[in-house]
């Protein structure tokens, strides 16, 4: 049996976000440049017949009731595509807050599925693993394989890894729980609408003074609704923007949580505590995406 083995469930960071329509089916299509920090969940794995899971950390009890945690339901429904798979007891450590936009429970699953794959010597590229990742959830399939990427679809379609180049980021959470469907359903668009933009043309850039340009003309098509349910999404905003140094300030995802973009990860770590002192309240983290 392998020994007991480990993963982080980084921070999934939306650096744009445009919504093409939705389907006939209710399914809003996407197009996203999705990012992730190196900084977030903490998942171990020590193989065994049976399937446990223990919750722990800082924002444990933001998690949910433990049957519905996404870990589980990633782990059950690959028991049951492959009998007999070495399954065993997770331990999670949570550090994302709920209902941010950051991932979360999507990192986890992810991260759970990366474990069992290598504690079964699989691909993440067998079609079961990839099938449940779709099933358990919209961004598992972009956080089994946390690189930077071009998200379509529903989620399902990704572009191979992009290089983006290495830039610092600052990752605040304002406490505010935001629901993905309440956003979405504010956003107003009825089955089979089409949105009369055009969805991003030409490649990402992958230099730094590039990327920053191209990022500054696009947007996120959820941060108008989900400002109009929770309207200090503005304030986070404006407070990251004003940050020493910060290039570019947007909410990531359907929200709550917003980030600003720095040159270096040292300017976003020096101008992290100016954003603590005056918001104790808030979650905020000071990272990198990108190259290391």
């Amino acid at each position: 049996m392998p020994a007991s083995l480990a993963a982080l469930a980084p921070a999934k960071v939306n650096l744009t976000l445009r919504i093409l329509g939705r389907r006939a089916d209710g399914y809003h299509e996407l197009e996203s440049l999705v990012a992730f920090a190196p900084c977030g969940d903490h998942l171990t794995l020590e193989p065994g017949p049976a399937l446990e899971l223990a919750v722990s950390g800082p924002t444990a009890g933001q998690s949910g009731p433990l049957a519905d945690n996404l870990v589980l339901r990633a782990a059950g429904a690959l028991r049951a595509r492959i009998p007999g798979i070495t399954l065993g007891r997770f331990a999670l450590v949570k550090e994302l807050p709920a209902g941010a936009g950051l991932g979360g429970g999507s990192a986890d699953a992810a991260a759970a599925l990366r474990l069992l794959a290598k504690a079964n010597a699989l691909s993440l590229e067998d079609a079961r693993i990839l099938a449940v990742a779709r099933e358990t959830g919209a961004d598992v399939p972009v956080c089994l394989d946390p690189q930077p990427r071009m998200m379509r679809g529903i989620g399902e379609i990704l572009s191979a890894p992009i290089a983006l180049p290495a830039l610092g980021i600052v990752i605040v959470h304002p406490g505010i729980a935001m629901p993905t469907p309440p956003v979405f359903k504010a956003l107003g668009l009825q089955a089979g609408e089409r949105c009369t933009a055009p969805a991003a043309s030409g490649p990402v850039p992958t230099d730094s003074a590039s990327l920053l340009h191209w990022l500054a003309t696009e947007r996120n098509d959820l941060e108008p609704p989900a400002i109009r349910i929770a309207p200090a999404i503005v304030d986070v905003v404006h407070a990251i923007a004003a940050l020493p140094g910060c290039r570019l300030a947007r909410m990531s995802g359907s929200g709550s949580a917003c980030f600003g973009l720095f040159d270096t990860e040292p300017a976003a770590m020096a101008a992290m505590p100016r954003l603590t002192a005056a918001h104790p309240g808030w979650w905020v983290r000071a990272s990198r995406i990108g190259r290391a």
